[in-house]
């Protein structure tokens, strides 16, 4: 069982290889995806269940003892996330299947969504900041592939955009890891906060923190760093789309949410100040952008940003309130996000278009997928008892709990924001006068709604039963709330 943290990177790792020997053969690239996806499922789920039992497991790779190796940290935090990606890239593969044109799928899309679980599940597992750089290259390097598929205009012209802001923040990346290593003298993440807590110089730490904040922040797109992220995320397909938004930020916002936690806790006042008033403008800037647009696309691509906030917020708050609610609220929004773009996809594919007034009256032929996308928003809302309420119930709380009024009051304002907008195209594309719609695609429309309702029972079922979920919860956050937990499971040798 010692390697468990390494299969959620190697199972899909090597389907990428085996794939990239035959990237003409469309059947045989779907079926080794579906299977090496199911199989990291199955992977992330027996890994959680080791944590359960036992704690974090940790692999050093080379045998090196820590802090001289590399390490993979699983803890439980690391271990839900690589699962609820690998739920994730499962139902976009399986919408693929009918929703891309072969064209698309000979362009190397499966190879590239396999290296992306590989760059995901690495920075999500990995405990050195610096093979976090490595794994956020990897995963962009497909991103990179992924956004030109299909070659339109408005996808090269966005695309260089893309990869020129990720370029540079990369190069921050690296920056910020060579000013940490050369004030800590270590890249092991448990031993950097060892190596900070005896260095008793906040004001360098601090100055280090707000660089990463800048290096993450870009990464995550929270406010004023967002601003490439409606154009960029606007261009690809909707599979495409529906994994950079429910994964490619998270990254970024888990990356901050662990440094912030490990790292940088001793000089909250500053920084975790800096970082809340960001999460909250980036809520603001969202629910703006969400209210602006009537294109289904930009619509949810500006709720990404709200809840990006959302979720950060519950991290700067530090308290285990926040924190309990930051977790819970990072795993529902993944899911639901995709839900939702998997569905607007649909309402696409039937309309020929993404713009509001393409559509009405869909209601009277595909109910299912107008009831489906019905309690998606509400879940996205935060109405209960979906999941969305519970992760911002605690976040609410906890930022209460911190003695903060105006964070929680407007959290609680985009609430009724984002249910306002995610609404509109429920009641502008379901209901209304239907009309003649010539969308290529619009008889496949039950098929693509399979795995867009699956997970939507698996965002219900995470709602209705939190009750059983927060048990991993807690867990998760418990490293969080004491980085002693985090640090003895991996210097422990």
């Amino acid at each position: 069982m010692i390697n468990l943290p390494l299969l959620p990177i190697l199972i899909p790792l090597l389907a990428g290889v085996i794939l990239m020997f035959f990237p003409k053969r469309i059947k045989a690239q779907r079926t080794i995806s579906i299977i090496s996806t199911v199989a990291t499922i199955a992977a992330a789920v027996v890994l959680i269940a080791e944590i359960r039992q036992n704690g974090i497991q940790t692999l050093n790779l080379g045998s090196w003892p820590a802090p001289f190796g590399i390490p993979l940290v699983s803890d439980m935090l690391s271990a839900l996330l690589v699962l609820t990606t690998g739920i994730v890239t499962l139902a976009v593969i399986w919408y693929s299947i009918y929703y891309l044109e072969d064209e698309y799928e000979r362009y190397f899309y499966y190879i590239a969504v396999q290296f992306l679980m590989v760059g995901l599940n690495g920075a999500f597992t990995t405990g050195d900041i610096f093979n976090m750089f490595v794994f956020f290259e990897v995963f962009l390097i497909s991103s990179y592939l992924l956004i030109v598929l299909g070659g339109k205009k408005a996808q090269l012209r966005e695309s260089v955009k893309y990869v020129l802001i990720n370029v540079i923040s990369s190069a921050l990346f690296v920056s910020a890891v060579a000013y940490l290593y050369g004030v800590v003298g270590t890249l092991n993440m448990a031993d950097i906060s060892v190596k900070i807590a005896e260095l008793n110089d906040p004001g360098i730490i601090t100055v280090i923190a707000i660089f990463f904040l800048l290096v993450f922040g870009l990464k995550g797109a929270i406010f004023p760093l967002y601003f490439w992220l409606p154009g960029s995320y606007h261009a690809p397909p909707i599979p495409v789309l529906a994994l950079f938004g429910a994964l490619l930020t998270k990254v970024g916002v888990y990356a901050i949410m662990r440094t912030y936690t490990l790292f940088f806790y001793h000089d909250t006042g500053y920084t975790h100040m800096i970082l809340g008033v960001l999460a909250l403008l980036s809520i603001v800037i969202g629910s703006i952008g969400a209210l602006a647009y009537r294109d289904v696309k930009m619509i949810i691509i500006y709720n990404i940003i709200i809840a990006v906030g959302v979720i950060l917020y519950g991290v700067a708050v530090m308290t285990p309130d926040g924190l309990e609610g930051a977790v819970f609220y990072l795993l529902h929004d993944m899911i639901i996000k995709t839900a939702l773009f998997l569905l607007v996809g649909i309402m696409m594919a039937i309309a020929g278009s993404s713009h509001l007034k393409s559509m009405g009256g869909m209601i009277k032929d595909y109910p299912l997928i107008g009831w489906t996308y019905f309690v998606a928003t509400l879940s996205l809302a935060g109405i209960p008892p979906l999941s969305g309420f519970i992760g911002k119930l605690l976040i609410v709380r906890g930022g209460f709990g911190a003695g903060e009024m105006i964070g929680p009051l407007i959290i609680l304002g985009s609430s009724l924001i984002v249910l306002y907008s995610a609404m509109k195209i429920f009641t502008n594309g379901f209901w209304g006068t239907p009309k003649e719609y010539t969308g290529a695609k619009a008889h496949l429309a039950s098929r693509l709604w399979i795995p867009a309702a699956v997970l939507m029972v698996i965002a219900i079922s995470y709602g209705v039963g939190a009750e059983a979920v927060r048990p991993f919860i807690t867990q998760a956050v418990e490293p969080l709330i004491d980085p002693a937990i985090y640090i003895e499971a991996v210097l422990k040798e």
